[in-house]
């Protein structure tokens, strides 16, 4: 289990999401290509492990620190683990929409559920814009302004 201490946000290195969301477009694409929900519930997986236990304990974060983090430089700052870890719920539950599309024979909603993950991912893998970290950001940027106002 993470070790964390109450209170306090863990940080980590913002290469390690870019690196998932490289792998996360490639198994969209491939997804979009076989129309495979099971490898799309798959993807579901990997989002869940990253939103629930966090994005170190993900099978990408795993990857990352194993094999590509010991090759790189330290990182010039670290980031908050929270809207990444935000971002992969938003990911599950396109995942989850696109499985159930696929496996139920609504290929339409697989594949409209996929792109929209993808489009996600390539932006974060591509661009380093994490459309579902802004989505945090702003969600948390709303609830200070209803709270103070």
């Amino acid at each position: 289990m993470p070790d964390r201490t109450p209170g306090v946000p863990v940080r980590l290195d913002p290469r390690g999401p870019r690196f998932a969301a490289v792998l996360t477009t490639l198994v969209l694409l491939l997804v979009l290509a076989t129309g495979s929900g099971v490898l799309l519930a798959a993807q579901a997986v990997v989002f869940a492990l990253g939103a629930i236990l966090g994005l170190r304990w993900s099978p990408y974060g795993w990857l990352y620190r194993r094999l590509v983090r010991p090759r790189l430089g330290p990182p010039q700052e670290l980031e908050d683990e929270r809207p990444p870890r935000f971002a992969q719920a938003v990911g599950l539950g396109f995942a989850v929409v696109g499985v159930a599309g696929y496996l139920s024979g609504a290929t339409w909603l697989g594949i409209a559920a996929s792109a929209a993950a993808l489009a996600a991912a390539f932006l974060n893998a591509a661009f380093g814009y994490c459309l579902g970290c802004e989505l945090y950001l702003l969600a948390v940027r709303s609830r200070a302004r209803l709270s103070h106002g």
